[in-house]
C-alpha cells in the first residue's frame, strides 16, 4: 500500500485530552446545570451518579440475561459476583431513580440507593458520595442530571467493542506472571458455557463508554477546580510519558499518591493496546484524602479494574500501608515540594537509604520511598518540581549525589512548562531503575516492561530535555502530543536496549536524504494518516492483521500502520526489529520499486530487516507467508544489547544526551538535561556569512531610516493637533 511522507508542518497532532467526540458535548450540558455550584462541589454530584450508572447498567445486562435462562437465578448474588459484577438491590437501580427523578425526594432516593450498594458489596464500603439529600443541592438540577446521565444508554450502540479479559477484573496479585511468548494472550471476550456472549461485549461497551466519561469529567473538574484539581487528576499526556516509557506489561504496579487513580487507567490501557489482559497486572495504592481516595476507588471499578488501594489520614510516610510489599513498576506524581510532611519524626527511618531527607522539603523523601519499594528489577517514573534536579538545600545534592553514584537514577527528562494544573511552572521526570545491568528477569515476570531487561546502563544516565515539545490547547495550558509523548519513549528504549554509536551518518539517497538520521525513531506528523490508512486497510492487509494481531502468531506483538521516520510501516514487529511490507502492483513498476529501494535503505539503515510480501502470495497461502516472516526472526525476542535486529542509540543536540558518572561529577552532580543535552545544531541555509552580515547591515540600516521617517510624520501631527 502505498505510503505517504511526513507532511513537513511538525504538527504531531494528537490530542491527549481523552477527549473521544461525545464526552465534551456531555460535560457541557451537565456543566450548565451546575448553576453557581462550586466544581469541587458538583464533581462529586456527577461522577457519583456516572458510577451508579455504571454498576446499575451492568447488573442490569446480567440481570436480563438471568432471567431469560432461570428466574431463580436472577435473584441469586453468587451468579454476578462470579462475573465480577456489583449485586445491585432493587432500590439502586438506575432504572428505578429515572423512574423517580422528578420528584422532590429524589435526593434522599439517591443516597438510600448508595447506602444499600454499599451494604451489599464490600469493597464498596465508605466510598460512594451519600449527601444528595442536602438543602442546599437543587433537586430540580439533581433530576435533569440523572436524565442526561441517562442519554449515555443512546451512545453506546456507536461505540466499538472493547475487548475485556475473560478474567473479568483481574488478579489479586501477579507477583510473578505468566503471561509468556507463545501463550494465547487474545483478549476476546469468551461465551461461557451455556450462555450467549452478547451480553458480556454489551456489558463491555457499557463499561469502556462510561470509563471514558468518568475520565473526561475527572479532567474537565481539575481544570474548573485549578490549583485544588492537581490535587486529584494528573494530566493525561504526562501520565502517557511515564506509561510509555515503563512498559507495565505485567507485575505489580503502585502508586504511594494515587490521587484519582489516572496512573493505574493508563497503564490497564497500555497492557490491553499491547496484546495483554486486563489482569496481567496487580494495582496497588494509597492515597492519604479521603474524598480522593473515594474518586479513585470508583475510577477504577467504572473501569471493571481490580485493585488494592489504601487510605488513611497518615499519609504513606507514616503509615505504610504496604510497606512489606516490593513493586516491578512504581509510577507517581506526588505534591512538588511539600514543607510540612513530619519529617521531623522520620530522621532515623530505614528508607533513607542515600541520606536523611531535609525536614522542610518531602521531594528526596518521595524518591527514597518509591525506590525503597522497587522489587530487584523494577523501574520507577516520578514527577518531581524543576528544583529538585539541582537543589543543594538541606543536604538535598548529598543524596543526589548518592543516588547517582549508587546508579539508582536511569534517566531524567525535562518537560515543559503549563503541562499541569496546579502550577505553572515546569516540571520533570526522575526514571529510577533497581538494577541497570541488563539482566534478565530469573522468572516469568520478564519482558520488555521488566527494569533488568537491555543493555548494561551502568555508570550511565540519559538526559531528555523535552521543554520545547508541547502545543497549547488553551491560554494557559500546554499537552504532550501523541508524537512527543512517542518520540520521548522511543529514544528512551533505544538507549536502554542499543549500544551508544557516536557517529551519526547521513540518510541514503532519495527522499529525507538533507537530513542527518541522529538517533530514535523521529514522530513528527504522521499521527493521523497511520490511522487513515488503518481505515482503508487492502483486502491483503486485513488477512494479514488477522494472522498476526493480539500475539497470535509466536506470541509477538506487531503494530500495524507504524511510523519508522518519514515512512509508515505495514507491519512492524518491535521485539525483533522486523518491518512487513505488503505489496500491490504498483510495486511491480520501476518507480515504485526505486522508491521501495530508498526506503528499505532507510529502514536498514536504522538496524531493521525489512520483509517483503506480494498481495497475491499472502491470500493464496497465509501458512508459507508466516514461515517467510518466522524465517526472518534473526534474533532473540525483546530488545537486546546490540547486534542485529537492534536499534543505534545516538546523542541529539539538544534533545538528548547518554551522560557518564565522569560527566556528571563535573556538573556537580546537578541532574537538569539541558546542561548535558547542549543547543541544537542550527541548519545551515547554504548563504555565506559574509553575505549574510552584508544583507542584515543593508537591511538594519533601511529600518532604521523608516523608524526616524515615523518618529518625525508622528511629531508633525501631534503639533498640528496643538501638543
Amino acid at each position: 500500500m502505498a505510503k505517504a511522507k511526513r507532511n513537513g508542518n511538525g504538527n504531531g497532532n494528537g490530542n491527549n485530552g481523552g477527549n473521544l467526540g461525545f464526552e465534551a458535548e456531555l460535560f457541557k450540558a451537565a456543566d450548565k446545570l451546575r448553576g453557581n455550584m462550586e466544581p469541587s462541589d458538583y464533581k462529586h454530584v456527577a461522577l457519583g451518579l456516572i458510577f451508579l450508572k455504571y454498576i446499575s447498567d451492568a447488573f442490569e445486562a446480567r440481570h436480563a440475561e438471568l432471567l431469560a435462562e432461570d428466574t431463580q437465578a436472577a435473584e441469586d448474588r453468587d451468579e454476578y459476583l462470579a462475573d465480577n459484577i456489583f449485586w445491585v438491590p432493587r432500590e439502586g437501580r438506575w432504572s428505578y431513580l429515572k423512574a423517580n427523578a422528578k420528584r422532590p425526594e429524589i435526593g434522599t432516593l439517591i443516597d438510600d440507593a448508595m447506602r444499600a450498594i454499599e451494604k451489599d458489596n464490600e469493597s464498596l464500603k465508605g466510598v460512594l458520595p451519600k449527601d444528595y439529600a442536602r438543602p442546599a443541592l437543587n433537586k430540580l438540577m439533581l433530576g435533569e442530571l440523572i436524565d442526561l446521565i441517562g442519554t449515555i444508554d443512546l451512545i453506546q450502540s456507536s461505540q466499538p467493542s472493547p475487548q475485556p479479559s475473560p478474567k473479568g477484573r483481574g488478579r489479586k496479585d501477579t507477583a510473578h506472571p505468566s503471561s509468556q511468548a507463545g501463550a494465547d494472550t487474545s483478549t476476546e471476550l469468551p461465551s461461557p458455557p451455556g450462555r450467549g456472549g452478547e451480553g458480556h461485549i454489551r456489558r463491555a461497551r457499557s463499561t469502556d463508554v462510561l470509563g471514558r466519561v468518568y475520565e473526561y469529567f475527572l479532567s474537565q473538574f481539575a481544570g474548573a477546580e485549578g490549583k485544588r484539581g492537581g490535587e486529584f487528576y494528573t494530566p493525561r499526556s504526562v501520565v502517557r510519558v511515564l506509561v510509555e516509557m515503563l512498559e507495565p506489561y505485567q507485575g505489580r504496579v503502585y502508586d504511594p499518591c494515587c490521587g484519582s487513580g489516572g496512573m493505574f487507567v493508563q497503564s490497564e490501557k497500555f497492557v490491553l493496546e499491547h496484546g495483554g489482559r486486563i489482569g496481567d497486572l496487580a494495582i496497588y495504592g494509597q492515597e492519604s484524602n479521603y474524598t480522593t481516595w473515594r474518586l479513585a476507588k470508583m475510577n477504577l471499578a467504572v473501569r471493571g479494574i481490580d485493585s488494592d488501594i489504601r487510605w488513611n489520614n497518615e499519609g504513606s510516610f507514616h503509615k505504610d500501608e504496604l510497606r512489606d510489599l516490593r513493586f516491578d513498576h512504581i509510577l507517581a506524581n506526588p505534591p512538588f515540594n511539600i514543607s510540612d510532611w513530619g519529617g521531623d519524626r522520620l530522621r532515623e527511618d530505614p528508607r533513607w537509604t542515600f541520606g536523611v531527607p531535609p525536614v522542610g522539603n518531602a521531594n528526596y523523601a518521595w524518591l527514597q520511598h518509591i525506590h525503597w519499594h522497587l522489587a530487584p528489577f523494577g523501574t520507577a517514573g516520578v514527577v518531581l518540581a524543576n528544583g529538585s534536579m539541582s537543589s543543594n538545600q538541606s543536604g538535598e545534592g548529598d543524596i543526589r549525589k548518592a543516588m547517582v553514584e549508587a546508579d539508582a537514577v536511569d534517566c531524567m527528562v525535562a518537560l515543559p512548562g503549563q503541562l499541569f494544573y496546579s502550577t505553572q511552572i515546569p516540571a520533570c521526570l526522575w526514571f529510577l531503575a533497581r538494577d541497570k545491568s541488563g539482566r534478565s528477569l530469573p522468572s516469568p515476570a520478564s519482558g520488555r516492561g521488566a527494569g533488568g531487561e537491555g543493555r548494561d546502563r551502568r555508570g550511565e544516565v540519559l538526559f531528555i530535555d523535552a521543554r520545547n515539545m508541547g502545543t497549547l490547547v488553551d491560554r494557559t495550558r500546554r499537552e504532550l502530543s501523541e508524537a512527543d509523548i512517542q518520540k520521548i519513549a522511543d529514544t528512551y528504549h533505544a538507549w536502554r536496549s542499543a549500544p551508544r554509536d557516536p557517529h551519526p551518518g547521513p540518510l541514503p539517497g532519495g527522499e529525507g536524504e538533507k537530513t542527518n538520521y541522529k538517533g530514535g525513531f523521529d514522530f513528527s506528523g504522521l499521527v493521523a494518516t497511520t490511522r487513515e490508512l488503518r481505515k482503508k486497510q487492502t483486502p491483503a492487509e486485513a488477512v494479514m492483521w488477522e494472522l498476526l494481531r493480539n500475539r497470535q502468531f509466536m506470541g509477538l506483538k506487531f503494530r500495524r500502520q507504524h511510523q519508522i521516520g518519514e515512512y509508515v510501516a505495514d507491519f512492524y514487529c518491535d521485539e525483533h526489529r522486523l518491518v512487513v511490507e505488503l505489496d500491490g502492483a504498483i510495486h511491480t513498476t520501476e518507480t515504485q520499486a526505486r522508491k521501495d529501494k530508498t526506503r528499505d535503505a532507510y529502514m536498514t539503515s536504522l538496524g531493521l530487516t525489512v520483509v517483503r510480501i506480494p498481495n497475491a502470495v499472502l491470500l493464496a497461502d497465509p501458512k508459507a507467508t508466516l514461515e517467510q516472516i518466522a524465517a526472518n526472526l534473526s534474533s532473540p525476542p525483546g530488545r537486546g544489547a546490540g547486534g542485529e535486529g537492534v536499534a543505534v542509540y545516538r546523542d541529539i543536540p539538544g534533545f538528548c544526551k547518554s551522560a557518564t558518572l565522569d560527566e556528571i561529577r563535573k556538573h556537580g552532580h546537578v541532574l537538569t538535561p539541558g546542561r548535558y543535552v547542549g543547543a541544537e545544531a542550527a541548519e545551515d541555509d547554504g548563504e555565506a556569512f559574509t553575505d549574510k552580515m552584508q544583507r542584515l547591515s543593508a537591511q538594519w540600516r533601511e529600518q532604521q531610516q523608516e523608524a526616524a521617517r515615523l518618529d518625525e510624520a508622528i511629531e508633525a501631527n501631534l503639533q498640528a493637533l496643538g501638543f
